[in-house]
Parts: C-alpha cells; structure tokens; sequence
C-alpha cells in the first residue's frame, strides 16, 4: 500500500488539467471583469463626446429652433452613443439679468418630454455650475442623462464596484453667431 502511494504521489500525469479547472475561474473572472470595466469607461467617455457634440451643433444655429429640431437633436445624441444606452436630455437657454442680478431661463425644452423644463426659479439651484456672465449675455446650457447597465450584471464590491448608473453632463456653452438662440414662438429678446 505504501508503495502504491509513493507511486500515486511521483506521478505527474494530469497535473496540467488539474492546473487549468482551477485557474480558468480566476481567468474568466478576471476577463469579464475587465471587460465591464472598459465598457463602463468606453460608455462614460462617448456619453461625453456626444453631448459636447450636440451643444456645439445647438450653438451653431442661426435661426430660431423648434420642438422637432430638438427632437432631432436627441436622436442623433441617441444614434451616436448606441441603442443599449438610454438618453435624455434638456436644453435651456439662459440669460443674465445685471439689473435683477440673477440668471433668467429664455426657453427650455426636453425632447420627448423626458424631463422637467427648467424655470428661472429651478434655474437658481443650478447656479453654482454657471461660468460668470456679464449683463445680458446668454448661453445654452445641455445637460443629458445616458442610463449605463453593465453587460455582464453589477460587479462585486471587493473590486470597483461597476453596477447600473447614470452617466450626467452639464455643459454650458456660448452661441456662436448670433448673440442668443431663440425658441420658435418665444420672445427672444
């Protein structure tokens, strides 16, 4: 018997196998794990670039802008970060009042009405992420919302956790060339 156990314990054979069934979990573990985090990543980072894309085009108009504009605008946020990321967004325009010292909503709209239309009473909580602006100058101001679920489901706690969350931009830009973007059937002043 004790020979038949020295024999068993010198022998190699198999050890391969063995190796691999218990280093494939920690693998496959490590992979998904990278994965979710490089999506997670890849997802925030053309979240951004998209919503940077669309105020640029908002700001670049010359004419007054409309609810099917706007529209317009959301599908193509939409088509740019893909159908697995949910996107809603708000557009405002925004002015300064010097003589009221405060900053006034021109117009405000959610494509789809996906989100509450700013105020110029809501607008003052928001304040703080506003640049400085001087007497009646105006920007747009685009804040977008993008829903991210991770792939592979919510990553465990010992490591980053990545689970479902949402991706947020606010970004403030000027108005290219004119002085304010204006909203078809608002007084723009």
């Amino acid at each position: 018997m004790k020979r038949l156990a020295r024999r068993f314990f010198r022998r190699e054979d198999g050890v391969m196998a063995a190796e691999v069934i218990l280093t494939f979990p920690v693998f496959a573990f490590c992979i998904i794990g990278l994965y979710t985090y490089w999506d997670a990543f890849r997802s925030l980072n053309t979240a951004q670039k998209a919503s940077y894309a669309i105020s640029d085009m908002i700001t670049r108009e010359g004419r007054p802008v409309n609810d099917a504009y706007l529209r317009g605008l959301h599908d193509v946020m939409q088509y740019m970060v893909g159908p697995e990321l949910p996107v809603r967004m708000r557009f405002s325009s925004i002015t300064y009042s010097g003589v009221r010292d405060r900053y006034e909503i021109v117009w405000s709209r959610s494509p789809y009405g996906e989100m509450l239309n700013l105020t110029t009473e809501t607008l003052q909580g928001l304040v703080q992420h506003i640049p400085a602006m001087a007497d009646g100058d105006s920007i747009v101001l685009l804040e977008t919302h993008v829903d991210f679920s991770p792939a592979f489901g919510e990553t465990p706690a010992y490591f980053m956790r990545v689970g479902d969350q949402e991706f947020e931009n606010f970004i403030v830009t000027r108005p290219r060339f004119v002085p304010r973007i204006c909203f078809e059937g608002i007084a723009c002043g």
